[in-house]
C-alpha cells in the first residue's frame, strides 16, 4: 500500500472514495458528502493524503493551521474496512503535522456516529469541546460535533 500527497488530477477517485465510505450517515444526511469540485477547492488550503494499490483505497484531508493541524475526511473504500488502513491514514497524517512543525492535531466527528469516538481514543485522542453542527447542513436528526485533539510528538 502506497500513501502520497493527491494531486488536482486524483480529485474524482478522492471523491468517489469519500462518498463510498460515507454512505454510513445517509441516515441523518441524505446526500454525498463532497464532490470533486469540493475535493480540488479544499486542495489549495490543506492536502488528501491517498491510500493506493490497485485503485484508490482510501483518504484523509489534512489542514495545518499554525502550530496545530486538522485532519478530516477519513475515508477508506468499505471494501478495505476494518484492516487497519484507517489507522495508517491517521499515522500518516499525524506525520505530516509533525513535519510542517505542528504540536497537536484535531479533528471533528458527528455525534451521531457513536462508533467514531473509541476509535479515535484507541489512537490517543480525547475529546476537547462540542460544537454546533452546520446551520447549512440540513439534518434528518439533531446532531452537533465533537472535537478530538492529540499532542503530536
Amino acid at each position: 500500500m502506497r500513501i502520497r500527497e493527491a494531486r488536482a488530477e486524483d480529485a474524482e477517485a478522492v471523491a468517489g472514495v469519500i462518498n463510498a465510505a460515507f454512505r454510513v450517515e445517509r441516515f441523518f444526511i441524505d446526500r454525498d458528502r463532497t464532490d470533486p469540485g469540493r475535493v480540488r477547492e479544499m486542495m489549495r488550503k490543506g492536502v488528501f493524503l491517498v491510500a493506493e494499490d490497485a485503485g484508490m483505497a482510501g483518504a484523509i484531508y489534512v489542514e495545518v493551521r499554525g502550530e496545530r493541524a486538522y485532519f478530516g475526511l477519513l475515508a477508506v473504500n468499505p471494501e478495505r474496512q476494518g484492516a487497519g488502513l484507517g489507522r495508517e491514514l491517521v499515522e500518516a497524517a499525524e506525520e505530516h503535522a509533525r513535519a510542517a512543525g505542528c504540536a497537536a492535531m484535531d479533528l471533528r466527528i458527528v455525534n451521531l456516529r457513536a462508533e467514531l469516538p473509541g476509535f479515535y481514543r484507541r489512537l490517543g485522542y480525547v475529546q476537547t469541546v462540542t460544537e454546533p453542527f452546520h446551520a447549512d447542513v440540513e439534518s434528518k436528526l439533531p446532531c452537533h460535533f465533537i472535537v478530538m485533539s492529540k499532542e503530536l510528538k
